[in-house]
């Protein structure tokens, strides 16, 4: 049985069932590594015998208890393995770790095999990936141009379908503008939900690891077997488990750049890229675009390496940069040797300021969300680099280095080609715990952009994507189905919200089913019936899940005519949900033919 062209984890687990053999698998792996023949990805590899005497160790195909059964992956040389030294592209501070860092341990704990530790910019700090004393890793696409860094290494290593995902890390964009410059996902997580132990920090309180992969459905599986609170680590937070992929509300509000916003450095191309992104937004999501001027954003952004936060990057590394200054990269070392100038009243000054921008971004959330910024403005080529070492790697962060400062999630999704063939990209961002629902819009984005995956030939679909499945409620939650004002953006939404519920999906009954407008309100109300064969139509609801708890205080709640009974789905499922007592219809205005709540309300607005 053949090894995917690129090894997706459904990929992979699919052929795994078919009878493929792990280790055949990590020998493709070597292959491809061979073949590629890129010196610049790896600053250590596990020799390939160990590799494959790990898959053999897996023992039998079982991706229940190990998710991440017999995948490939790579991790960043500045987080810790054990048994592989930790050099953060310095050799001079290399150090052989005791441990290995408790999120990566989550990992192959759930089957994942490790292939090795990439090479990045220095200390993480940068986010063009040549900041390196090793080989620069080439880009994907075109080795004229950076990589991006500073997880450069992980993000080129899954372009090329060497690993199903790496794990690199994020401060101000390096999780994201490599994902873009190389056509693969890049997930940024929410602070704190994945435990930074045993990671060199860049700032401690900005840092979080990030995953690259193929496609959105993987990154989200990656982060969710590393995601839990850590009582050692400080920065650690016990945040909820967002829902899976799948739990995309109607009525979302994208906010977009305005026109003033928008920077791509004057590259027709780039921006062109970008508005097709815009074009296949409006095809996968049910909501509106909400114009945004993102100067607050980008006063943010100024303040991550002319505020306090470039004397964090120092005192990450004070006594190693104390006594041996020479040993660094000579930009690695112009950039965070500027910390000294600066004192601890500067310090507050700039605490001060980013909460008062803290503040402004704040009134900007109550309009949208979730934001969509291109990724980058425009492609770097070495060229730049060499003639200006700042310039380009600053121009780069122009989407990015607000985000970790503002507490807020990200997630890279490849999208629409440049004119050129070179790879582009969009960001989502959203609050804090908004994990899950910026991958459901970034897998059908992902996918409505017509792609394939890395510089391979997998062409990207809803499936590939990660997104073909039925969202469900989990764990001690019940489903209830909600066709009026409950629904999401309705008046009644709230009650939902406020017991905890989620959204999971949004689907039509059977056709069995008549809508009635019942009299009174407000809120006006709809009443849904039961009807024999033949008489019904299909209604549109929302599929919510609530806790248990929730559920019993939200039906208690419930009043006459209403009920709360169990509803028959186009998608197969029967959740709990509204219906009407057959004495309330007397009065009531059959609007079957609408096909649901919204569709009615419009309707009637209009007239």
């Amino acid at each position: 049985m053949p090894v995917p062209s690129f090894p997706t984890l459904p990929a992979l687990h699919a052929a795994y069932a078919d009878g493929l053999a792990p280790e055949t698998v990590i020998a493709e792996t070597y292959r491809r590594m061979a073949e590629v023949d890129d010196p610049g990805l790896f600053l250590a590899l596990v020799p390939e015998a160990q590799a494959r005497a790990a898959a053999r160790a897996l023992g039998s195909f079982d991706p229940v208890t190990k998710p991440l059964w017999g995948v490939p992956f790579a991790v960043k040389d500045n987080i810790d393995v054990a048994g592989f030294a930790t050099t953060a592209a310095c050799p001079a501070f290399a150090y052989l770790p005791a441990a290995t860092a408790p999120a990566i341990a989550r990992l192959i704990a759930a089957g994942a095999i490790l292939i090795g530790k990439n090479n990045l910019d220095q200390f993480a700090t940068g986010l063009v990936g040549v900041r390196t004393p090793y080989a620069v890793p080439r880009n994907a696409f075109d080795p004229a141009m950076v990589p991006g860094g500073s997880s450069s290494g992980s993000a080129v290593s899954v372009a090329h379908s060497l690993v199903t995902f790496a794990i690199g890390t994020d401060t101000a964009g390096s999780g994201r503008v490599p994902a873009g410059l190389n056509n693969v996902v890049g997930l940024k997580p929410s602070l704190g939900s994945i435990s930074t132990r045993g990671m060199v920090p860049a700032c401690r309180t900005l840092d979080t690891m990030s995953v690259f992969a193929g496609t959105v459905g993987d990154a989200d599986a990656v982060y969710r077997v590393m995601l839990g609170y850590d009582a050692d680590d400080p920065f650690s937070r016990a945040l909820p488990v967002p829902p899976r992929p799948g739990a995309c509300p109607p009525g979302l509000r994208v906010g977009v750049p305005d026109g003033v916003s928008r920077h791509f450095g004057g590259d027709a191309l780039s921006e062109a890229a970008f508005e097709a992104s815009l074009t296949d937004l409006k095809t996968v999501m049910r909501g509106e675009t909400v114009p945004i001027d993102l100067a607050p954003f980008k006063a943010v952004a100024e303040l991550l390496y002319e505020g306090p936060w470039v004397a964090e990057r120092y005192q990450a590394i004070r006594a190693f940069i104390e006594e041996q200054p020479e040993a660094l990269h000579p930009t690695t070392r112009a950039i965070i040797a500027s910390a000294t100038t600066r004192s601890a009243a500067d310090a507050f000054a700039g605490l001060y300021r980013l909460a008062e921008l803290r503040r402004a971004a704040e009134q900007v959330w109550t309009r949208i969300d979730v934001l969509i910024v291109p990724t980058y403005p425009r492609p770097r080529t070495i060229a730049d680099l060499t003639a200006d070492p700042i310039g380009p790697n600053s121009e780069l962060g122009t989407y990015t280095n607000f985000v970790n400062l503002l507490d807020l999630c990200a997630l890279a999704v490849p999208g629409r080609f440049r004119g050129d063939g070179f790879p582009s990209g969009v960001t989502l961002i959203a609050p804090r715990g908004a994990d899950g629902l910026i991958a459901d819009l970034g897998a059908r984005l992902h996918a409505a952009a017509d792609l394939r995956l890395g510089v391979g030939t997998m062409p990207v679909s809803l499936e590939t994507a990660g997104q073909a499945h039925v969202a469900r409620a989990q764990g001690d939650e019940i489903e209830i189905a909600v066709v009026g004002a409950h629904m999401s953006g309705l008046p009644l939404n709230g009650e939902l919200v406020g017991h905890g519920g989620r959204f999971l999906r949004a689907v039509r009954t059977s056709a069995e089913y008549r809508l009635h407008a019942l009299p009174g309100g407000p809120p006006a109300r709809p009443g849904l019936v039961r009807v024999a064969p033949g008489m019904g139509a299909p209604i549109e609801t929302e599929v919510w899940a609530l806790p248990t708890a929730g559920f019993g205080a939200f039906v208690a709640a419930v009043p006459m005519p209403l009920t709360i009974g169990t509803l028959r789905l186009s998608d197969g499922t029967t959740p709990k949900g509204f219906l009407a007592e057959a004495e309330s219809l007397t009065a009531a205005q059959d609007i079957t033919e609408h096909g649901g709540w919204r569709r009615y309300l419009e309707v009637r607005q209009a007239v």
